[in-house]
C-alpha cells in the first residue's frame, strides 16, 4: 500500500486534499470532539481507494513535471482540490442549516429563543428546538445511508467530472448553484417551520383578545405555558411527515449536486 502511494504521489496526495477537506467540512466529522487522527486516517483510506480510478488529465501538465519537489503550480492545484471539498462540504452543510434554522424560528414563537446552548453539530449557539431539529435530521441522514451514497457516490463522480481547472473556467455556474443553495435554506425553513408558527401566531392573538376582553384573567401570563405544550403536540403529530420531508431535502440537494457535476462535467 505504501509503495503504491509513493508510486503515484503527486495524484494521491491531490486526492487526499479533496477527501480530506471535504470530511473537515461536513456536519458530523467537523465536531471539534471527532478525532483529528481518525479524519487524516479515514480521508486516506478513502484517497487510496478512490485514486487509482481519477483520470487528472487536465492536471498532466502541470504533473509531468513534478520533480519531487512543490512547485507553485502544484501548490495551486492543491488548493483547487481543497477548494473543491469546501463546496461539497459546504453544500451538505446548507441542508443541515436549514433544519437548523426551522428550530430557531419555531423556537422564538414558542418562547425558547432565550433557551440556547453550544450545539456541537452544527459549533454555533442554537436554541433548543434548532438543536433538536437539527439532531433528528443527523439521525435520518445516517439512517437512509446518506454517508454512504456521499462518500461513495458524490466523492467519486465528482472526480470524473470536476478539477481545478474546470471549476475556474466554470466559476458562473457555480456561484449560482451556492447561491440557489443559500435561497432554498430560508425556503425549506419556512415549510418546515410555518404550521407549528401559524397555529402558535392563532393562539397568541386569542390570549391577547380574550385577556383584552376580561383582564381579570390573565390569561397573557398563561399564554406561554400553552403555546408549548401545543407546539409539542404539533411536533407529536407532525414528526412523521418531518421525517419524509427531511428525506425529500437531502434527495433534492443531491439531485441538484449531481446535476452540477452533469453541467461541468463537458470541460473534463
Amino acid at each position: 500500500m505504501l509503495n503504491q502511494i509513493l508510486d503515484n504521489a503527486p495524484v494521491y496526495l491531490l486526492v487526499f486534499v479533496r477527501c480530506f477537506v471535504l470530511i473537515l467540512t461536513l456536519p458530523l466529522f467537523s465536531m471539534r470532539s471527532a478525532s483529528r487522527i481518525a479524519k487524516v486516517a479515514l480521508a486516506g483510506y478513502m484517497a487510496f481507494f478512490i485514486s487509482p480510478s481519477v483520470n487528472f488529465g487536465e492536471y498532466q501538465s502541470f504533473l509531468s513535471v513534478f520533480d519531487g519537489a512543490f512547485s507553485l503550480q502544484y501548490l495551486l492545484l492543491l488548493v483547487g482540490e481543497g477548494l473543491i471539498g469546501v463546496i461539497m462540504g459546504f453544500f451538505i452543510s446548507i441542508i443541515f442549516a436549514a433544519f437548523s434554522a426551522a428550530g430557531q424560528f419555531t423556537a422564538f414563537q414558542m418562547g425558547f429563543g432565550a433557551a440556547s446552548a453550544y450545539d456541537s453539530l452544527s459549533q454555533v449557539e442554537n436554541p433548543l428546538m434548532g438543536q433538536f431539529f437539527n439532531l433528528v435530521a443527523m439521525l435520518v441522514f445516517m439512517q437512509t445511508q446518506w454517508f454512504q451514497k456521499l462518500f461513495l457516490g458524490g466523492l467519486v463522480s465528482s472526480f470524473k467530472s470536476l478539477n481545478a481547472v474546470v471549476l475556474v473556467q466554470n466559476r458562473e455556474p457555480m456561484i449560482r448553484f451556492l447561491l440557489s443553495g443559500l435561497s432554498s435554506l430560508f425556503a425549506d425553513a419556512l415549510v418546515i417551520s410555518l404550521p407549528i408558527m401559524g397555529t402558535l401566531l392563532v393562539i397568541s392573538v386569542c390570549t391577547g383578545l380574550l385577556t383584552k376582553a376580561a383582564p381579570q384573567m390573565n390569561l397573557l401570563s398563561e399564554g406561554f405555558p400553552v403555546m408549548i405544550l401545543v407546539a409539542f403536540l404539533l411536533f407529536l403529530f407532525m414528526m412523521k411527515p418531518t421525517i419524509a420531508f427531511f428525506i425529500r431535502s437531502f434527495n433534492k440537494g443531491f439531485y441538484k449536486l449531481e446535476s452540477l457535476f452533469a453541467l461541468l462535467s463537458g470541460g473534463i
